[in-house]
Formats: C-alpha cells, sequence, structure tokens
C-alpha cells in the first residue's frame, strides 16, 4: 500500500504538514537530530536556517541509513527554542519534502535544548518497506 495522507473533511486544510499519513512498513524511530555535522561540529551557530537545514540533512542521512528515503517518514516532532523560528523550519521542510508528501507534524517551543547553541531539534518517525 503506497502512502495515503489523511484529510479528514471536518478539520482545517493543511499547508506544510499533514494531519495524518498511513502507510504500511517497519517503522523507524529516528532519534532527535541537531545540527552537528559528521566531524560532531555545531553548524550554523546563531543561524536558525543554516541550523535547520542540517537538521533535516541528518533526518535524511538516518532514513537512507535504514534503507528509505524522506518519502518514508511520516511523523516529525520540532522542537525550538523560538517561536519565531517557525518560518525557517517551514522553509525547510519545503526544501526537504516533495510536495504533497508532507508528514504528520507536531511543533513545540520548549525553553532550551542540550546545549545552548542548538536552535532547533527534530525527531521523526519512518515506515520504511512494504509489508503488503
Amino acid at each position: 500500500m503506497p502512502a495515503r495522507t489523511v484529510r479528514p473533511a471536518s478539520l482545517h486544510s493543511t499547508n506544510g504538514y499533514s494531519h495524518a499519513i498511513v502507510k504500511n512498513g517497519t517503522p523507524v524511530f529516528i532519534s532527535g537530530q541537531v545540527a552537528l555535522n559528521v566531524s560532531g561540529e555545531l553548524v550554523g551557530k546563531g543561524d536558525i536556517a543554516a541550523q535547520v537545514d542540517q537538521v533535516f540533512n541528518n533526518l535524511k542521512g538516518v532514513v537512507i541509513a535504514a534503507g528509505g528515503s524522506m518519502d518514508d517518514i511520516v511523523k516529525t516532532t520540532v522542537f525550538v527554542t523560538d517561536i519565531a523560528y517557525r518560518p525557517a523550519v517551514a522553509a525547510a521542510r519545503q526544501k526537504h519534502f516533495r510536495p504533497g508528501r508532507y508528514p504528520a507534524s507536531t511543533f513545540l517551543v520548549v525553553s532550551s535544548l542540550a546545549t545552548p547553541d542548538f536552535l532547533v531539534e527534530i525527531e521523526a518517525v519512518a515506515m520504511i518497506g512494504d509489508v503488503s
């Protein structure tokens, strides 16, 4: 069964995320990713656009290593330290996901992440493979 976006008539329409995705496969739970490069160095200190782009690149690396693609991500949880970062996250989501293939998403503003230099962290759930 290919992924199917759930669009309930009883709810508002969405832009940049889906209310729900239904897809067969093996669930892969991706730990929260932050803006560290392969050397463990922070990318984009103080720059939300650079950080969120690195975070999505990290998510992509994990899902590919697990045998999938960004299309297999069905849910993200976004943690930011300032509500003002929402447009940068939305822009990055549009860059890294195909239109109409946005995962279900939760967006949270928190007082701090693991270190003060982290502005964003995103965890994800992917459904990889088709068991039907």
